[in-house]
């Protein structure tokens, strides 16, 4: 009984195994049946005990054979919108220096200009020639004749000793026609002023090296100007120059003296503002020299004769570009309109500096000519240059002849 029951186990055993191969077999034969063009449809996933699909007779295309859909035209791109042109500028050029001016000759200026003299002439040359004209030259005429010379700011002692030499002049001449009352002012005066002073502006170059000359003056006399015109007076003369802006106090200064110098050709030696006055005229001089120029216009502080300590800041840059070699020339400007305080001016700058020269700037117009005798004589130095005007060229070396021929006129 036993036996019979194991060889049913067995047999059930078989069977099922039997039954699991077969399954198996089939899964393996079963094709997905293939999709039709053009819709692709993954094929089923086929289910335990189904039987294999037939296999499809409907033909399959060849890869050849699908049409496939033509793509549609492009459209045509749409056209770029116009940009109008926009003009390009050229690069702006670097501003080209300005054109070296060829200022006027100095010979004869003075003549040139003494229609600037015509108010000045009024009040000491053309007074004067009135009253010595009179037929009876009395008391009263003299005291006349001496109040006008002082009023032309001549001074006390100029004045005395001219109105004697006339007096004896008009008494040992007898006759006074207008020519000979003319000329015989013309001698007096032109012997006042000093025909003889040797009136020559120190600019020409030495062993020592360039010439030096200090420009010197208070506050509002035109200094800086001044410092300007002279650079042309030599220049046209035949130097070559090279400027020192050693008014650093000043705003602007050294941008007003470097114009005047490009307008001629002459190099500017410039500093910081508010730097050292001595150390900017002390690279100038170092400039002239490594330069080879003629001349150095050192343009200093225009400083109040009342401040002693700026005065012996003036003293300082004087010693200081003493260290390259001597300063030649030491130019006082006097604003001639100022009259006889232009001579307290002249008495304090002249116990700081050796002035060896005096520029008369302002005048024309209503100056009083006799500033030209007074501030000589206070000074002992000649007025060596006079400004007559506001033009570049209108400063002109002092003639004693010109200058009276101009006063008293024709």
């Amino acid at each position: 009984m036993e036996y019979v029951i194991l060889a049913v186990v067995i047999a059930v055993v078989a069977v099922g195994a039997i039954a699991g191969l077969v399954v198996n077999g089939r899964r393996r034969k079963q094709v997905p049946p293939k999709p039709e063009a053009p819709v692709i449809t993954p094929p089923r996933e086929p289910q335990v005990g189904e039987e294999s699909a037939p296999p499809s007779e409907a033909p399959v295309q060849t890869i050849e054979e699908v049409q496939l859909p033509e793509a549609p035209e492009a459209a045509p791109a749409p056209e770029a919108p116009e940009v109008p042109e926009v003009p390009v500028e050229a690069p702006a050029e670097a501003a080209a220096p300005p054109a070296v001016e060829v200022p006027e000759p100095t010979a004869g200026r003075l003549v040139r200009l003494r229609s600037r003299l015509s108010r000045s002439q009024n009040a000491l040359g053309k007074g004067l020639l009135t009253l010595l004209s009179r037929d009876r030259l009395d008391e009263d005429t003299w005291e006349e004749i001496e109040e006008t010379l002082l009023t032309a700011d001549i001074g006390v002692a100029a004045t005395q000793e001219l109105v004697d030499s006339l007096r004896t002049r008009v008494k040992v001449l007898g006759t006074r026609t207008p020519a000979e009352l003319r000329g015989l002012l013309h001698e007096e005066l032109v012997a006042l002023i000093g025909p003889d002073a040797d009136r020559t502006v120190r600019s020409t170059k030495h062993e020592e090296g360039p010439a030096v000359v200090l420009v010197v003056g208070v506050n509002g006399v035109g200094k800086t100007t001044t410092t300007g015109k002279l650079a042309r007076v030599l220049v046209a003369d035949g130097r070559r120059v090279v400027l020192g802006a050693a008014d650093t106090f000043r705003a602007a200064a050294a941008d007003q003296l470097q114009t005047w110098g490009e307008r001629v050709g002459a190099h500017t030696v410039r500093g910081p503002e508010g730097g050292d006055p001595a150390s900017v005229a002390f690279d100038a001089v170092k400039e002239g020299i490594a330069e080879g120029v003629d001349t150095v216009l050192i343009d200093t502080a225009g400083r109040l004769h009342t401040k002693t300590g700026l005065m012996d800041e003036l003293g300082k840059v004087k010693r200081v570009v003493e260290k390259h070699g001597p300063v030649d020339e030491v130019l006082l400007v006097l604003d001639a309109t100022t009259g006889q305080n232009g001579l307290v001016q002249a008495r304090v700058f002249a116990e700081v500096v050796d002035i060896t020269g005096i520029v008369l700037t302002k005048l024309d117009g209503t100056a009083k000519g006799g500033i030209v005798v007074s501030v000589q004589r206070e000074l002992g130095v000649p007025v060596k240059l006079v400004g007559l005007g506001e033009g570049a060229d209108d400063l002109a070396p002092f003639e004693p002849a010109a200058f009276v021929d101009a006063l008293i006129g024709d």
